[in-house]
């Protein structure tokens, strides 16, 4: 059997590569016992093959393979979340590169804006749209009508839907008709239908953050890649709840 010690990347590199800091940082970071691969504390010297190895600093994995792409955009409405349309309309793969392909995470529907994270990192992608990690996902909703304290109330305590009550929210008004709504969960429409549950049906609704991204400055249709800082804030948030095991752990 070939010695996995022996084959693969050194582990100091790797973290050096996708831009946890300097070499001697990262060593120092081994050194500490702050690195894991596959559940086990890391030694100086340890290599790992990118593909296949999970390594999480601090607890929490990050992605190590190479060729991972994450793309912010700001979708804008009249553009479907899919790879593919059979109606023709178009797509948000359409507004970024066409290599490396990637793919979006959660959905946004058609006349919604805001937004949107594209990458071709699974694990990443699956902790981010998961409830029992928790991610929060920030929404602003012109409504029909004012919204009373009591329907605010109901709001953040949870609705009822034909799929079931939501969880706990945040909600606030910020002007007339104007809503701020936090949620993590992935329900289809969910904004939309908890609006109609307390009869404030949705004008416009603008996603604004998703866990700690957030850009006033990237106008409807403009996609980025993430800074190295992003990508790593991003990665701390998708950790799961305390007292809840993510699926296939």
């Amino acid at each position: 059997m070939i010695d996995e010690e022996r084959t693969g990347e050194r582990l100091q590199k790797v973290l050096a590569r996708i831009g946890i800091g300097s070499r001697r940082v990262c060593e120092d970071l081994i050194a500490d016992g702050r690195v894991t691969v596959n559940g086990e504390i890391a030694e100086l010297g340890r290599r790992v093959d990118a593909d296949t190895d999970e390594v999480a600093v601090n607890g929490v994995i990050i992605g190590v393979k190479p060729g991972l792409v994450h793309l912010l955009l700001n979708k804008p409405t009249g553009v479907v979340t899919t790879a593919d349309d059979p109606q023709g309309r178009p797509t948000v793969l359409q507004l970024v590169p066409e290599e490396p392909r990637v793919f979006p995470v959660g959905r946004l529907d058609m006349e919604t804006e805001g937004l949107l994270l594209l990458t071709n990192d699974g694990d990443l992608a699956h902790r981010l749209t998961h409830p029992s990690f928790g991610v929060e996902k920030e929404y602003v909703a012109h409504v029909e009508g004012e919204p009373t304290r009591g329907e605010l109330r109901m709001l953040r305590e949870g609705v009822m839907l034909e799929d079931g009550v939501t969880a706990p929210a945040k909600a606030a008004l910020l002007g007339p008709g104007i809503l701020r709504l936090t949620i993590h969960e992935g329900r289809n429409r969910q904004i939309r239908r908890m609006c109609e549950a307390v009869d404030h049906p949705v004008k416009r609704l603008i996603r604004t953050r998703i866990g700690p991204l957030a850009d006033r400055k990237l106008k409807p249709g403009q996609w980025r890649p993430l800074t190295g800082e992003e990508l790593r804030s991003l990665e701390r948030a998708a950790v799961a709840r305390p007292n809840e095991t993510p699926p296939g752990r």
